[in-house]
């Protein structure tokens, strides 16, 4: 493949796999918006609100791993367009009158949709790059983040003019245009480039089990906290539309976050720059509990900065310890933060409804603050837990070249 066909390539693929993360995270936060409504029409409580939320999470985070499995012979663009009309079919059926049954049947049915996309796209990425994948993975990580800003602001914008059915309609007609413009963008790669990969030797597997921990903590934290943050906004007077607002400061604070902590951690090294990320999110989660709402407001990107920032750092450090299969790893490490990231609130919840929403908030600024001794012991198996910068990866292509160009022979006649 020539110079400018395969940078074509990676870059259509790139681009693809970022307008999938961006609307299935987009979905997936959105959802926050819907709570209050929902609370008001079905008469949930913190605990069922965050058990029927956990309807998404348990199916998106329990099928990564199938998911990755049943579709390997498929190529990466036909596995993300069903990934993202599944999801925009769960989100259509969520819309119709089928009262708190076909809510919970069309949660289900876009968690499905989502469970393909996280491993699928990550393997698109890393492969589409070989072994220049760092700063790639970064940008299709930080552009998330730019879903979970625009439609959580979207959605609560449009709730107080129209009913919630119509605007999840909506949501899933983006849905189904993004599905129209991957037929054109995402190249055709043939799905034997995506082959099982084997063991390296050396295993890592207890360096990338507590990784998986650790991940799991650190979204339960950030999940925890979103989970009272529109509860804790009308509390203190703010309206349906202030509480989209402190949600997208939350998601823009947090994808500046994946930004910059990702460059933290190449240089701070990973032990450091999550030490730093999680006591600061332990500190700044505790605050907002004893401001005013304006002083709360002003706090939350920074909250978001630290909170969304360390996913970045656990992310990019899943193919270090990944053992030579980097897809099912990444598969492996999205069903515990996933898993994590749907059952934790339950917990939180229960511990608000039995007590009160300030213990709930401070149970997850708790959670915070048990990654530190854990990334502690994280630190022994990693290659380069100290803060020294390493070689820039070289892309495939330019490995590729490098590998076709003819090795220079000694002249004899020098000898």
């Amino acid at each position: 493949m020539s110079h400018n066909r395969r940078w074509n390539t990676e870059k259509r693929s790139l681009a693809g796999a970022c307008l999938v993360h961006a609307l299935h995270d987009g979905y997936t936060d959105a959802l926050y918006a819907f709570m209050p409504v929902w609370q008001a029409q079905f008469g949930l409580s913190y605990a069922a609100l965050a058990a029927i939320r956990a309807l998404y999470y348990a199916t998106m985070g329990g099928l990564q791993m199938p998911a990755n499995h049943r579709l390997r012979g498929w190529t990466p663009r036909a596995a993300l367009i069903l990934s993202t009309a599944i999801a925009a079919i769960g989100l259509i059926f969520m819309s119709l009158p089928f009262g708190l049954t076909g809510l919970c049947v069309g949660l289900m049915v876009a968690g499905i949709g989502s469970s393909i996309q996280h491993p699928c796209a990550s393997v698109l990425v890393s492969e589409s790059f070989g072994t220049a994948t760092r700063r790639p993975l970064g940008i299709y990580n930080f552009s998330g983040d730019l879903g979970k800003a625009a439609l959580p602001a979207l959605v609560a914008l449009l709730l107080p003019v129209m009913s919630w059915r119509p605007v999840l309609g909506l949501m899933a007609a983006l849905g189904l245009a993004l599905i129209f413009a991957l037929m054109r963008l995402l190249p055709a790669i043939p799905a034997t480039t995506y082959k099982e990969k084997r063991p390296k030797p050396g295993s890592r597997r207890d360096g990338f089990r507590l990784l998986t921990v650790i991940g799991g903590f650190d979204t339960a934290t950030r999940m925890g906290y979103l989970l009272f943050l529109p509860f804790l906004v009308e509390g203190r007077g703010g309206s349906l539309p202030t509480v989209g607002i402190a949600l997208a400061l939350v998601f823009i604070g947090g994808a500046f976050g994946k930004a910059i902590f990702g460059d933290l951690g190449e240089r701070l090294g990973v032990v450091r720059t999550v030490m730093i990320a999680e006591a600061t999110t332990a500190s700044l989660i505790v605050a907002t509990l004893f401001t005013s709402l304006p002083l709360m407001l002003m706090l939350l990107p920074l909250l978001g900065l630290v909170l969304n920032g360390t996913s970045s750092v656990l992310y990019g450090t899943v193919p270090e310890l990944s053992d030579g299969d980097t897809g099912r790893a990444f598969a492996i490490f999205y069903t515990s933060v996933i898993g994590s990231g749907g059952i934790a609130p339950i917990l939180y919840g229960a511990i608000a409804d039995n007590s009160s929403r300030t213990l709930g908030i401070v149970a997850t600024a708790a959670t915070a603050a048990l990654i530190l001794p854990l990334v502690l012991a994280l630190g022994p198996h990693l290659t380069n837990p100290a803060a020294t910068v390493a070689e820039p990866r070289k892309s495939s292509h330019q490995a590729l070249r490098r590998r076709s160009e003819p090795r220079a022979t000694p002249n004899p006649e020098k000898r």
